[in-house]
């Protein structure tokens, strides 16, 4: 059935209501590779109740459930089987990010354009305090293969590409063959990930890492070359997924300082010389 772009726009998107606290912001640190070495005092910031710091990638976590709401949206009938994760846009809007707390997710299609051979569906997500407070800001854009054609307005072009000259800054991460197990505790559970039979089925070797993983990985990155650790500094990341990562697998981070406030970045994968993130930008707080 084709994408009724009228019908989706209009169609509202319930609140979502989300809970966290010390725990899980130390779960998802370990899950995108923190804590190395452990006895570290800048990795024990992100790691150990005592003084915690949370990452501010972590700003994708609480809004996630809102992916759910897309499928079965009214205009929007496809096979979840055929949606991938094209870009990620996170601001944070309130520093330092809270410990622990109740948040309210406010979901809302942005727009959806015709790619042609699919639809790009783009999902804003304000995150919000239980007092209304601003906390967080994401786009997810979503690219539902086979939805295209439907004749709408094909988008804006991508941005932030990377120089072509040596980065200023590399940074490599070693992820755990177990790392994507450990990811998912932080609430995609997609078998993907984990189960070999489904990673067959969608045409891979094995389970794959999350993109929001390899988001994180490439946060903390920045984080380390620019910001001293020091989630304050860091104010928004936008990234594009170009390629995936299996568990195990290095990540090369690769760093321009654009001006004072925007590192433009790229990442690969060591192993197999991929590009797994391109486009890629993080806004600093100078």
């Amino acid at each position: 059935m084709p994408i009724d772009v009228e019908k989706a726009m209009s169609a509202p998107l319930k609140p979502i209501e989300f809970e966290y606290n010390f725990k899980d912001v130390i779960l998802y640190a370990l899950g995108i590779g923190a804590g190395v070495p452990p006895t570290d005092k800048d990795q024990l910031g992100f790691t150990y109740e005592s003084g915690l710091k949370v990452l501010p990638t972590y700003g994708v976590v609480p809004p996630f459930a809102a992916l759910a709401g897309v499928m079965g949206h009214p205009g929007l009938d496809f096979n979840p089987m055929m949606l991938l994760h094209g870009e990620q846009f996170l601001e944070i809007r309130k520093t330092p990010i809270p410990v622990k707390g109740k948040l309210v997710n406010k979901p809302s299609i942005q727009a959806i354009y015709d790619k042609g051979k699919g639809a790009l569906v783009l999902l804003d997500c304000l995150t919000e305090t239980a007092d209304g407070e601003a906390l967080f800001f994401n786009t997810f854009s979503l690219f539902l293969r086979g939805e295209g054609g439907f004749g709408g307005e094909s988008g804006p072009k991508a941005e932030n590409e990377a120089p072509d000259r040596d980065p200023d800054e590399t940074i490599e991460m070693k992820t755990l063959p177990q790392q994507a197990l450990l990811y998912r505790l932080s609430g995609d559970l997609n078998p993907l990930h984990a189960d070999p039979n489904f990673a067959a089925m969608g045409g891979f070797e094995k389970p794959i890492l999350h993109g929001l993983c390899t988001f994180g990985h490439v946060g903390r990155a920045v984080l380390q070359a620019y910001c001293a650790n020091d989630p304050g500094k860091f104010k928004s990341i936008k990234v594009r997924f170009a390629g995936s990562v299996y568990p195990g697998e290095t990540i090369i981070t690769q760093m321009w300082r654009e001006n004072d406030d925007t590192i433009l970045l790229k990442a690969k994968v060591a192993e197999r010389g991929i590009d797994v993130i391109t486009n890629a930008a993080v806004k600093l707080n100078v």
